[in-house]
């Protein structure tokens, strides 16, 4: 896995080029067609994290490695990306058409009350691709419009609308969903669950054989969520259908898959920075999680 990928890092790569505010606005925005970036010269996308949030509109057959899932993208779908989970593309399509926009979450601090990590499809283990039918395409793309018209505007408040718009983009893919994938309980069980994922999250993606994955254990958690332990594996098992460790052992898992198949790492590195003591331990665990042992699973 590479390093953190910046927006400094996007635009030489991009452009060979860097906007004269982007080191004083710190809740930088920008939006581009996708048809801008085609051609046979065109670097492809490295697998790793970015410090920025992005939305993209693509029309065409790609795949997107995104954590340790591939997904196989047909047509025309709305992806949303976040700065805790890696991802690269394999274009199918040299000629793919579309939109997409980059942003620093101050970009919505600054202005609006929470947080955009709120919303559902930036959160631990959220879906990020949505499937649009034509018309929702039609729909969806008026409003890249609209924030390509704003950018390139005179207009003193165009951050303003142009906030407005992204959130009109995340809330068109919201409806799409169910309602009751949307909800959230607010009973101090689910607190405890979202706070619980949330610790577990933070902890990913490992970026050098030399991070170390901590908190392995509900007791681990438990310390740190200063609860007891049974009182949040009641909290987890009864809010998620799925127990504390299931939950641990799933994101070990998903991580360890990661670093398997996206970096060059040794099986003892691997097994070091995801809390095992010995490889043979790390060995043992991941062939009874996936059936396969770690040097197996690399070469499939």
């Amino acid at each position: 896995m590479e390093k953190l990928e910046t927006l400094e890092d996007f635009y030489q790569r991009k452009m060979n080029w860097l906007p004269d505010n982007l080191k004083q606005d710190m809740g930088h925005f920008n939006v581009f067609r996708m048809e801008d970036f085609n051609g046979p010269h065109r670097e492809p996308v490295r697998y790793s994290r970015r410090d920025f949030y992005k939305i993209s509109l693509i029309r065409g057959n790609n795949i997107c490695h995104y954590a340790d899932k591939s997904l196989e993208i047909s047509g025309t779908s709305l992806m949303f990306f976040n700065p805790n989970v890696p991802y690269k593309f394999e274009c199918h399509n040299p000629d793919n058409t579309g939109f997409f926009c980059i942003f620093k979450e101050a970009f919505f601090t600054e202005k609006l009350r929470g947080s955009i990590n709120d919303f559902p499809m930036f959160a631990p283990g959220a879906k990020p691709v949505y499937f649009l039918n034509e018309q929702q395409d039609k729909e969806v793309s008026e409003v890249f419009e609209k924030m390509l018209t704003e950018i390139n505007s005179d207009y003193v408040y165009k951050y303003d609308l142009i906030r407005n718009y992204v959130t009109e983009t995340i809330h068109y893919a919201l409806k799409m969903q169910p309602t009751e994938t949307l909800y959230k309980h607010p009973d101090a069980k689910s607190r405890i669950a979202t706070i619980f994922s949330e610790l577990l999250e933070r902890q990913f993606p490992i970026e050098s054989p030399n991070q170390r994955f901590l908190f392995r254990s509900a007791n681990d958690f438990a310390k740190e969520l200063s609860v007891h332990v049974n009182h949040l594996n009641r909290a987890i098992k009864e809010t998620t259908g799925k127990t504390t460790t299931e939950h641990i052992f799933e994101r070990l898992v998903s991580e360890a898959k990661a670093l398997l198949k996206h970096t060059s790492w040794n099986i003892s590195e691997i097994s070091y920075c995801l809390g095992f003591e010995e490889p043979a331990h790390f060995n043992n665990f991941f062939k009874k999680q996936v059936a396969l042992t770690p040097s197996a699973y690399r070469a499939a």
